[in-house]
């Protein structure tokens, strides 16, 4: 069993990275965490809660809002490719203020929320139990500033992670810029703190995240299982699949609008579950990485040291090849992990209640 804290910003990718934390089998998700990104961090928090509820997570899995903005920079957000709410076009989920919605989110007794910082650390702490328990895996799909503010803030606790596995960067490649990829030019320098923490580091990178298409054939799967054959106006069979169905739709028409893609969205985010859940789906290699921080034209690239002009030792951090690169996927597996994970999950979410059908 993995136990895993999901630092997320969601928006459509991340959305379908908390439904594989919620039903891969040998995966316990201890929280998630929200921090600003695709949107505000008022919509990420709200949005977080919204997935937990529409999947059915288990009540004592919670939203943590965390840091509203960077560590050193101005917050950017990406409504042109999640809209302004992070969730546009995505049908069926509850109001942003519900009861669903609250009662969704960690609170003190007071009735306070409890932020991330507290909750990341409070549940590191309770898992690892000074030893005699188990290591987290802290995995990040948004912007790493709540990341970098734990490992600062809370040094003692680094002996109880596992690894640190953050969507984000690109080998000579972005999407935000020609070479910085969104979730590090977000905040470059939490990015750079994460890749100089002595833990193990692994980087989930866009040419990996790239081959993650979901495409017409995905999509027909998702909303009709026995439809495969007949790819014509097919209509989703369940009200969760209609959700997820109109998720990947908006998502396929920003990314066709903004970058070009023809066959369908890319889902980034879920490939960092994916990998704490099943690491043998992917090829990957040890660098020494770091981050640009000043750059005129370079700010955010993830610059990795291809032929070893540095000379680095074993260790993770400052002084070594610090980050494990993902290089490549095993797409049909993923894919095949992503809808047994959604026929689970239909058939226990309360969205496939008639009753909630006129939420949006």
């Amino acid at each position: 069993m993995h136990f895993i804290w999901l630092d997320a910003d969601p928006g459509h990718d991340d959305v379908i990275a908390i439904l594989l934390a919620v039903y891969l089998d040998n995966i316990k998700l201890l929280g998630v965490s929200t921090v600003h990104g695709n949107s505000s961090a008022y919509w990420t928090g709200v949005n977080a809660a919204r997935a937990l509820y529409a999947f059915n997570a288990p009540d004592d899995i919670k939203v943590y809002p965390g840091a509203v903005k960077p560590l050193a920079r101005n917050a950017r957000y990406a409504p042109n490719i999640h809209g302004e709410d992070g969730l546009g076009g995505v049908v069926g989920i509850p109001q942003p203020e519900s009861t669903e919605t609250r009662a969704r989110f960690a609170r003190h007794e007071d009735g306070s929320t409890i932020s991330a910082l507290e909750g990341m650390a409070t549940a590191i702490k309770e898992t690892w139990k000074g030893g005699a328990g188990h290591k987290v895996s802290v995995v990040s799909s948004g912007p790493m500033t709540n990341i970098a503010l734990f490992i600062s803030t809370h040094p003692e606790l680094l002996e109880a992670v596992e690894q640190f596995v953050f969507m984000g960067g690109g080998i000579g490649l972005g999407n935000v810029t020609p070479v910085a990829e969104f979730n590090v030019l977000c905040d470059p320098e939490a990015a750079q703190i994460v890749l100089d923490c002595p833990v193990k580091t692994v980087m989930v990178p866009l040419n990996v995240t790239h081959t993650a298409i979901a495409t017409e054939t995905v999509h027909t799967c998702l909303c009709a299982p026995a439809a495969q054959e007949s790819k014509s106006n097919v209509i989703p069979s369940t009200d969760l699949r209609l959700m997820l169905s109109s998720l990947i739709t908006f998502f396929a028409h920003t990314y066709k609008e903004v970058y070009g893609f023809e066959d369908g969205p890319p889902l980034h985010d879920a490939l960092t579950v994916a990998f704490v859940s099943n690491p043998d789906l992917f090829k990957s290699r040890r660098y020494r990485v770091d981050v640009e921080l000043h750059g005129r034209h370079t700010t955010g690239e993830t610059i990795l040291d291809l032929w070893d002009f540095r000379k680095c030792d074993d260790t993770w951090g400052m002084e070594g090849k610090n980050c494990l690169v993902l290089e490549s996927l095993e797409v049909e597996r993923f894919f095949d992990m992503f809808m047994d994970c959604v026929d689970r999950c239909d058939r226990v979410s309360p969205l496939n209640n008639t009753k909630q059908r006129d939420r949006t």
